[in-house]
C-alpha cells in the first residue's frame, strides 16, 4: 500500500507540473540546449531566433567561446536569422538550473556522461528530451542518474530522430537543410507522453506522441542508414574525404540492398516484442514527404538529403555512435527475443575491424540497459508504467 501511495503522489505533483508549464505565456519557456555541434548550434539558434530564453552548453571552451562572444548563432537554410543566447558556457550548473526543458544534442555515446554531471542541478519538474535517443536512450539515462544517486528524477524523454539535417558551417554559424515533418517522442514511462509532447509542441510542432521508448527506439532509422551507407563506402570516404553526396550517391543499388535487409531484421525485432515498427521507406514518406516505390528511390527523391556531403573520415558519429548505441543495442535484444540478425551483427564486426575498437563491449547492451532476465511482458510493463 504505502508503494502504492507515493506513487499517486508522484503522479499528483507530476500532473501539476505539466499543467504549471501548459498554463505559462509560451514565450516564458527556457530552454537550455546541452551540445554545441552540427545539432545543437542549429537547435539553439532557431530557438533564439523563435524569442526563447535559450542556454547552451558544451563542454569544449572552442566551442562556445564563439557564441559567448557574439551574443548568439547565425543561421541559414531553411530558418534564416540570428538566434539570441542568454548563457553559453562550459559550466553545467549555470546552464541548467532554472529552465523548463532540456534539450540534450550530443552524440547517444556522451548521454550517460550528460546524465551524470546534469544530476546534482537537475529539478524534478525539469523536462529533459533525448534528440535522439537512438536505441535505449532513456534506459541509459536512467541507469546513469541513478548511479550518480539521484532521488527524484525529471520527466525523460527521447525522440525517435532528431528534428533537423543540419550541419555546423563556422563558428557560432549553422546551416538547417530541412526541418522534419513529424517526429514521434516517448517518455517513461509511457503514461506522461500526451502531456509533455502538448508542452513541446508548443514550440515544436512537428513533435507527436509516440507509443513508448521502445518503439521510438525500434524506429531509430540512423540506425539503418548510417553506419552501412559509411562502412560500405569506406573506400570512397578515405580516398576522397567526403566529397559525394553522402545519401544520393553513396546508396547505390547494391548499397541500398543491404539497407533494405537491415531494415527488415529491425522490423523482425519489433514484431518479436510485439511493436509494430514503421519500414525506412515509410519513415522517408512520413519524415520528408519523399517517394518512390522502393527504398532507394525513397532515398534518392528525398529533397532534405540533397547537398549532404559525406563524413570526411570514419572516424565519424555516422561510425563511433550509431554502431554502439543504435546497432549493438538492437542485436542484443535480439539475442533475447531469439531473432536473427547476422546483417547487422556484420555491420558491427566490419566496422569494430575498421575503427580497431569492440564495438560490442562499448555499446548498449540489454545488461547496461537493465533488461537482462526480463520477459517481453516485463519488458513491455516498464515501458508503459516505468520504475520512477
Amino acid at each position: 500500500m504505502a508503494t502504492k501511495k507515493i506513487s499517486r503522489e508522484l503522479d499528483s505533483r507530476r500532473k501539476k507540473y505539466i499543467k504549471e508549464l501548459l498554463s505559462k505565456p509560451k514565450e516564458e519557456l527556457s530552454f537550455c540546449v546541452l551540445g554545441a555541434g552540427h545539432g545543437g548550434l542549429a537547435m539553439a539558434g532557431h530557438l533564439g531566433i523563435m524569442g526563447y530564453r535559450v542556454n547552451l552548453f558544451n563542454r569544449s571552451r572552442q566551442k562556445i567561446l564563439p557564441v559567448a562572444h557574439r551574443g548568439g548563432i547565425r543561421v541559414e537554410g531553411a530558418v534564416e536569422g540570428f538566434g539570441p543566447i542568454d548563457i553559453a558556457s562550459t559550466q553545467i550548473k549555470e546552464c541548467v538550473k532554472d529552465v523548463d526543458i532540456l534539450m540534450v544534442v550530443v552524440p547517444a555515446n556522451g548521454h550517460s556522461n550528460i546524465a551524470k554531471i546534469c544530476a546534482p542541478y537537475l529539478r524534478e519538474n525539469q523536462i529533459v528530451v533525448l534528440n535522439p535517443g537512438r536505441t535505449g536512450g532513456c534506459l541509459e539515462f536512467l541507469q546513469a542518474l541513478k548511479e550518480a544517486g539521484l532521488q527524484k528524477f525529471p520527466f525523460l524523454s527521447e525522440a525517435q530522430t532528431f528534428i533537423y539535417a543540419s550541419r555546423s558551417i563556422g563558428p557560432a554559424q549553422a546551416k538547417i537543410f530541412s526541418i522534419k515533418n513529424s517526429v514521434p517522442l516517448a517518455t517513461l514511462p509511457a503514461y506522461w507522453i500526451p502531456g509533455i509532447v502538448k508542452v513541446l509542441k508548443r514550440v515544436f510542432p512537428q513533435f507527436v506522441p509516440g507509443d513508448n521508448i521502445f518503439k521510438t527506439s525500434l524506429n531509430n532509422i540512423g540506425a539503418i542508414f548510417h553506419p552501412a551507407l559509411t562502412v560500405l563506402n569506406a573506400a570512397w570516404i578515405e580516398e576522397t574525404h567526403g566529397d559525394f553526396e553522402y545519401y544520393i550517391q553513396g546508396a547505390s543499388p547494391s548499397v541500398a540492398k543491404v539497407l533494405k535487409k537491415l531494415d527488415k531484421e529491425r522490423l523482425e525485432i519489433g514484431t518479436a516484442l510485439g511493436i509494430r515498427t514503421m519500414s525506412a521507406k515509410n519513415w522517408l514518406y512520413t519524415a520528408y514527404s519523399a517517394t518512390g516505390k522502393d527504398l532507394r528511390e525513397a532515398i534518392l527523391s528525398n529533397p532534405g538529403y540533397l547537398g549532404i556531403k559525406a563524413p570526411d573520415r570514419l572516424h565519424h558519429r555516422y561510425i563511433d555512435e550509431d554502431v554502439p548505441m543504435s546497432l549493438v543495442p538492437l542485436a542484443s535484444l535480439a539475442e533475447i527475443l531469439k531473432v536473427e540478425v547476422p546483417t547487422i551483427k556484420a555491420i558491427i564486426h566490419l566496422a569494430s575491424i575498421m575503427r580497431d575498437r569492440n564495438f560490442w563491449q562499448e555499446g548498449r547492451t540489454v545488461e547496461k540497459l537493465g533488461l537482462k532476465g526480463m520477459s517481453i511482458r516485463d519488458i513491455r510493463l516498464l515501458a508503459e508504467v516505468g520504475e520512477i
